[in-house]
Formats: C-alpha cells, structure tokens, sequence
C-alpha cells in the first residue's frame, strides 16, 4: 500500500495545507479542495493540475494561475515563466520532509498516524 501527501505549501516553503491519498489517486482532483476558503494571489503547479475545473475555479476566485499548459491543449495559454520558478519551494518542501525516515518510509499503519507526523514535521521544519 502506497499513500500520497498532497501539499499546498506558501510563498515561504512552510505547510499551508495537506491531504493523504491512496497512492493511485490522481493529483489534480485534490487540488480544489486543498484550496477551499484560501484566497493566494497566485497558484503555481506543474502541467498536472492544468485541468479546465481548476483554471475555472481559479478565475473566478481570481487567483492567478502559473500552470503551465499541456501540450494536449488545442489552445496554448500563456502563463508567468518568472512566477513559476517558485514551483520549486514545493519540491524543497518535500525534500524536506522526506528527511525523516518515518515519513520517508512511511513506518505508520494508519492513516491518522501518518498524518499526524507529517503535520508534526512540518511545523518542526517551519520553527527551525
């Protein structure tokens, strides 16, 4: 059994949000509600989250999306190259969490356990 953390992390790198996932869980159908009631001034994330749901959401809630568009796409959007370089404080976030071998090796049997230490590690990462 797998499990998937996806993460909505801050201008700064810190956790804002998480959720867990069976590990074959798409990414994509998590980010709307990982965005609930939060209101950033911009959303940066890789060509998997370039769905027409999330781009809706995102407009109407006018919040800039920084996604880049899938080649699939019949009309190319255009979107901010220089914004999108923070997409890496997510993948910092990540490597920084994953220095614990608990959540590395994912150690727990229960979800709610997993959890929990990921929330525990990443406000030990956000006071250091």
């Amino acid at each position: 059994m797998s499990t998937k953390i996806h993460a909505l992390v801050e201008g700064l790198g810190s956790l804002a949000r998480f959720r867990l996932t069976g590990g074959e869980a798409g990414d994509s159908p998590q980010a709307l509600s990982l965005l609930l009631d939060l209101q950033p001034d911009s959303l940066s994330a890789d060509k998997a989250y370039d769905t027409d749901a999330i781009l809706e959401h995102l407009a109407s809630a006018g919040i800039e999306a920084v996604i880049p568009p899938r080649c699939h796409r019949l009309v190319q959007r255009t979107f901010d190259h220089h914004l999108y370089k923070n997409r890496n404080l997510v993948e910092r976030f990540f490597c920084r969490i994953k220095q614990f071998r608990r959540i590395a090796t994912r150690y727990d049997k229960l979800a709610e356990r997993f959890a929990s230490f990921v929330a525990l590690t990443a406000s030990v990462i956000w006071l250091t």
